[in-house]
């Protein structure tokens, strides 16, 4: 298994999803869903961060950068119990396809980093293992999210 060319693979994929979150912030007709997708697109240029000191073999810049995602827990606080209220979810469910999408996004790169881990060795297998489990979160999170918006939604009287 070529390490170099799962870091470069892995980079792209994180641009993407950065571009993705970043496009969707700002076309979100729902301030919290905007919100929602802001703080995502800076956790991706974290994780691209992550990649990059990777592939530049820079210890001190991958150790900073997985620091400060594990110490944000932001996707696990107060603020995902405040997204789940009724009111915000019923708000929300103009975005159902853009929150599936991210899910999905999310699910794509665990499942890749996941598959990467159980086949790298040493510190390639640490630095995946530690990106599939950050995805996971993000995915655990849009998953939750989409379901109870979709409920929401297949509830509601035809004509909204």
């Amino acid at each position: 298994m070529n390490v170099q060319k799962i870091y470069e693979y892995a980079l792209q994929r994180e641009k993407e999803g950065y571009q993705f979150f970043k496009s969707n912030a700002e076309k979100s007709s729902h301030a919290t869903v905007a919100g929602v997708f802001t703080r995502l697109a800076a956790e991706e240029l974290k994780h691209i961060e992550y990649i990059q000191g990777l592939i530049s073999g820079s210890d001190d810049q991958v150790a900073k950068t997985a620091a400060a995602l594990e110490g944000d827990d932001w996707f696990e606080s107060r603020a995902k119990e405040e997204l789940l209220d009724q009111s915000v979810i019923e708000s929300m469910i103009p975005d159902v396809a853009v929150l599936r999408t991210a899910y999905l996004i999310e699910k794509d790169l665990s499942e890749f980093y996941e598959n990467a881990a159980g086949k790298a060795e040493g510190k390639a297998k640490s630095a995946l293992s530690l990106l599939a489990k950050w995805e996971r979160g993000h995915e655990s999170f849009f998953k939750e999210l989409h379901d109870k918006i979709f409920q929401e939604y297949t509830q509601m009287p035809w004509g909204g």
